[in-house]
């Protein structure tokens, strides 16, 4: 069965594409069939990838909105296996255009199913914001969310309205949704602060904090830049070997 997993935490710079990008990346290199759905309109995840969204190419925003078929637009990365469903500039306004289509909450759920049998792990990269297009990935997440949070002071701040809004499409939308794990990214081993965070984020989510922790970085932040994901770029930094170990950390757990 396709393992379809949505990242997401309403705020930004807590490394969502990252652990999507690297995540897929390493899965792929494993022998798995991946696909990246793009669903930020600031088109992160498409960056990272090193894809780059011509004008009049297909997007996300032409599934969502246009009812273009999602193979059509499904482009091949630079890594064997790995595929992208890219984001555009165009998806900032989809939201306000969703409002009026039936079934709005289930456009992307709809969009996946005639690919599902081409991967055998699919990640929703979502946007900063608990908008439609959130709900949409979180509607789509048959086996999940993931949840990064970055090891700062104010780490658990929000996650209320992220685990209310898990709630409601679990009871409205969703009936399967689950929380697959958080992700604790961005740990700086040199303060007290970041193991502080860690330990009181695994006091209020007993059993649902993956092991790997992700560490803060620099090799991490450069490959996006160069339109590569940290396997390719610096596959020897400490960012390489941990999400290398994340990666093994889901196998495992499906």
């Amino acid at each position: 069965m396709t393992r379809v997993y949505a990242l997401a935490n309403q705020k930004g710079g807590v490394g969502k594409t990252t652990t999507a990008v690297n995540v897929s990346a390493y899965l792929a290199a494993a022998g798995w069939r991946v696909l990246v759905v793009d669903t930020d309109p600031q088109a992160n995840a498409t960056t990272s990838l090193g894809v780059t969204v011509d004008s009049g190419a297909g997007s996300l925003y032409d599934v969502l909105i246009g009812g273009v078929p999602l193979a059509s637009v499904i482009v091949a990365s630079k890594r064997p296996r790995l595929d992208l469903a890219p984001s555009a500039p165009a998806l900032a306004g989809a939201e306000v255009e969703m409002v009026g289509l039936r079934g709005r909450e289930h456009l992307l759920q709809r969009a996946l199913t005639p690919v599902l049998s081409r991967y055998d792990f699919i990640f929703l990269d979502c946007p900063p914001s608990l908008n439609l297009l959130t709900v949409n990935a979180l509607t789509a997440a048959r086996s999940g969310v993931i949840i990064p949070v970055q090891c700062e002071y104010l780490a658990l701040e929000g996650l209320s309205r992220l685990l209310e809004t898990i709630r409601l499409v679990q009871a409205r939308l969703n009936p399967s949704l689950r929380i697959a794990g958080l992700v604790m990214t961005m740990y700086d081993a040199r303060t007290n602060l970041s193991q502080q965070v860690v330990d009181e984020v695994r006091r209020h989510f007993p059993g649902q904090v993956f092991n790997t922790i992700i560490p803060r970085n620099v090799r991490l932040s450069e490959a996006p830049s160069y339109g590569e994901t940290i396997l390719s770029y610096a596959p020897y930094s400490a960012g390489a070997a941990a999400y290398q170990a994340l990666a093994e950390e889901i196998l495992k757990r499906n």
